[in-house]
């Protein structure tokens, strides 16, 4: 059974049809060193109303499935409906918007006006002051946007994104040159915007962003869905639990601690031991009855654990950036 079998995505039902509904996505590219499947048969349906994270490893293919969402790029097999609409279609209707990581600003320009000339390009007023507010740029709002922060100007790039009020939001590592107090002020202003009814979908490298903010986790790799339910859900795919403690002499070999029932992984930080095992109940015994453990703590793995079981990545958390 796989892990889509595990945690399928639920069929939408009533007559509104999905947000998002990719069906047998392929996506190709040719490199030097040959032909590089980059989307291999994606299935994915979205529902009004959801966040939903999009991760996966460099190379997974999100950024390539993006692209086919917005009609920057056309699959090679499968179909792409927004809205129930062809992409094209729904962006022109103004019911589809994104957030990028780069590009898309005049320097010269201030917040204000930035966000006043795009308005104008849409058939109806939009209330440029609203959007501000929503984008928490009000402060920012008369300054120039070469003066503005990486982070304000990612503020800026969601503000655009929302003149046209789109059914459906993009956002592609969206929180990149932010720092953590900018990062959780912008995903509150995501999660206040969600509450209106708006659909978004957001690939990001920082796990604790999907695990926080998501109601739901799409996790790719190598073009696939290789998991889908809530962040919950995806945690529990990655069997065991990790159990970490100190030693008052100094702990045990990392031989000796493997050999351990269960234990897949020994790891060693400053006067601590984790240990990542099937059978945590057992090395817990073992540790408090067999040798001077002291402060042992079981926990359950995360969302970043969950990632590397199912991908092999090991740059989850360190990586940032667009990938293909």
């Amino acid at each position: 059974m796989t892990t889509t079998d595990v945690l399928p995505t639920p069929a939408p039902s009533g007559a509104v049809p999905p947000a998002l509904e990719l069906r047998g996505l392929r996506k190709s590219f040719t490199t030097p060193a040959g032909t590089v499947r980059a989307v291999d048969g994606l299935d994915l349906t979205i529902r009004p109303g959801e966040v939903v994270a999009f991760l996966g490893p460099n190379g997974a293919g999100k950024t390539t499935t993006i692209d086919m969402v917005l009609g920057l790029a056309r699959p090679d097999e499968g179909s792409v409906r927004v809205l129930g609409l062809d992409p094209a279609a729904a962006i022109a209707a103004g019911r589809v918007s994104a957030v990028m990581q780069t590009g898309g600003l005049l320097k010269d320009l201030t917040v204000r006006e930035t966000l006043a000339l795009t308005a104008s390009f849409f058939g109806s007023a939009h209330d440029v002051d609203d959007v501000l507010v929503r984008a928490g740029l009000t402060d920012a709002a008369d300054r120039r946007v070469g003066s503005c922060s990486g982070g304000q100007q990612q503020r800026l790039r969601f503000g655009l994104a929302l003149l046209p009020d789109p059914d459906l939001l993009i956002l592609d590592e969206p929180t990149t040159g932010m720092d953590v107090g900018g990062r959780r002020d912008f995903w509150n202003a995501i999660r206040a915007d969600a509450a209106r009814g708006r659909t978004i979908v957001f690939a990001t490298h920082y796990l604790e962003e999907a695990d926080a903010y998501a109601d739901r986790v799409v996790l790719v790799s190598h073009g696939r869905v290789v998991a889908d339910g809530s962040a919950a859900q995806v945690k529990s795919l990655a069997s065991g639990r990790v159990v970490s403690a100190a030693f008052r002499d100094g702990a045990p070999s990392d031989a000796a601690l493997a050999a351990l029932p269960g234990v897949t992984e020994v790891e060693r930080r400053g006067e601590r031991v984790l240990l990542r095992t099937t059978a945590s109940d057992d090395v817990a015994r073992h540790l408090l009855t067999r040798t001077d453990a002291t402060e042992v703590e079981i926990t359950a793995l995360g969302l970043e654990d969950a990632f590397l079981a199912l991908t092999g990545d090991t740059t989850a958390t360190t990586t940032s950036g667009s990938t293909r």
